[in-house]
């Protein structure tokens, strides 16, 4: 895993984890009932929830990738279409204000449970990892070093995003419920995603064509 790939997920984590979403509601909603600290125990409940799923992804395709490499490149190939669909979804969706609303005090359990399954529940999250990493990390040459240096930037860029949102939680609820900004966020998110599916499309089709000549 080269630098530049490691940066180029970090910063495409930061932007698809500031997308206005249930986990940054949820995260949101823990600030404002029970305070900064149990808002960042759900960050990491979510943080925890998404390094589930990308071992799950990386350690999966990895051995897919170095035995399989036709059904590697077709699992690719319905990766990139599925960013690509999710990209434009959030171009064409209607921005709408998230409602925030107080809720009774929580213990640390529960607010790390709540983030934890929040992530969990969401089984499309094995769809998005199966297209999203394979666009930044070359799993067929994975190794325990790069499996570490993507949970360290997962921890740190999904997690510092949460965390972020959980601090300046009083501000985000004005943004949370601003159209514009969410429309904003929504099309940063979009775009980013649109075009790691379109590189990942054509990567895959690039692959095919080279095996069979």
């Amino acid at each position: 895993m080269t630098f530049h790939s490691l940066v180029s997920l970090f910063f495409a984590m930061i932007f698809l984890a500031a997308i206005p979403s249930m986990s940054v509601l949820t995260v949101v909603v823990r600030s404002l009932s029970s305070g900064f600290w149990h808002g960042s125990v759900t960050a990491l409940g979510i943080v925890v929830g998404d390094i589930v799923f990308i071992l799950v992804v990386v350690y999966g395709l990895s051995i897919i990738a170095t035995t399989l490499s036709g059904v590697f490149l077709v699992i690719k190939g319905v990766g990139g279409v599925y960013l690509l669909t999710l990209g434009l979804t959030l171009w064409r969706v209607k921005p709408t204000a998230l409602p925030v609303e107080r809720v009774g005090k929580s213990s640390w359990i529960s607010s790390f449970l709540s983030g934890l399954l929040i992530t969990l529940g969401d089984q499309k999250a094995i769809l998005f990892y199966i297209g999203f990493l394979p666009a930044f990390v070359e799993l067929s040459s994975l190794t325990r070093t790069d499996a570490y240096l993507i949970i360290a930037t997962t921890v740190v860029a999904v997690g510092g995003v949460k965390i972020f949102y959980a601090y300046m939680s009083g501000k985000v609820k004005g943004l949370l419920q601003s159209p514009k900004i969410n429309k904003m966020v929504n099309r940063v998110g979009g775009s980013a995603m649109i075009l790691t599916g379109v590189y990942l499309v054509i990567a895959s089709v690039a692959s095919g064509i080279g095996q069979r000549l």
